[in-house]
């Protein structure tokens, strides 16, 4: 759906701007936006491959389960079906490590790896209620140290990238709190398979 209301807008774009007479504006936004586009990516990319690769050894030194045993009463709580699931652990360990780490773009594989993982378990095509809660924990993301944030802030001429973290804390922390308490308030009241077959 995205792709059609961005494509729309670009063909509106070139249309008004041929009869208006502003191509010329278009094409140098266009420019523009390619070279700010690639900006960004070198900004980004050494800080993404350096924190993914650091990742990748703490999984195969083991720190990873290191990390799933003390997430383990958020399992049991959240994710009580799946809290023996080392696989499992280990993979949703993975993931909010990394959004601890403000690394949105390097948890989402993480993220997926952990959803298609406890999809197989639980198979289906309805969502569980560990799933949603996992969804819940991503969306939050509560980060520690708001990483990606701060490599753009520091590009963008901020003096200080890092003055934003109280904030951060505060509205990942808000956010989790009021997602978490609606899941739990709407997974009471969610309808049982058995009437949902009817």
């Amino acid at each position: 759906m995205m792709n059609y209301i961005w494509s729309g807008i670009i063909i509106l774009s070139i249309i008004y701007a041929l009869f208006s007479g502003g191509t010329a504006a278009v094409s140098d936004s266009v420019f523009e936006g390619c070279k700010s586009a690639l900006a960004l990516i070198a900004a980004t990319a050494g800080m993404m491959v350096f924190w993914s690769g650091v990742m990748k050894v703490a999984d195969k030194s083991g720190i990873t389960k290191a990390v799933a045993r003390i997430f383990s009463p958020v399992f049991k709580k959240f994710m009580p079906e799946h809290c023996n699931d080392k696989e499992i652990c280990n993979a949703v360990s993975m993931n909010i490590s990394a959004n601890l780490l403000g690394l949105g773009n390097a948890a989402t594989p993480l993220g997926l790896e952990a959803m298609r993982l406890m999809k197989a378990k639980t198979g289906g095509n309805e969502a569980s209620n560990s799933m949603v809660i996992f969804v819940v924990l991503n969306t939050a993301s509560i980060q520690l140290v708001p990483t990606t944030v701060a490599v753009l802030r520091s590009e963008n001429g901020s003096t200080d990238p890092m003055g934003i973290i109280v904030n951060v804390w505060l509205c990942s922390a808000a956010a989790l709190i009021v997602g978490i308490t609606m899941a739990k308030i709407l997974e009471k009241s969610k309808p049982s398979s058995r009437r949902l077959s009817r």
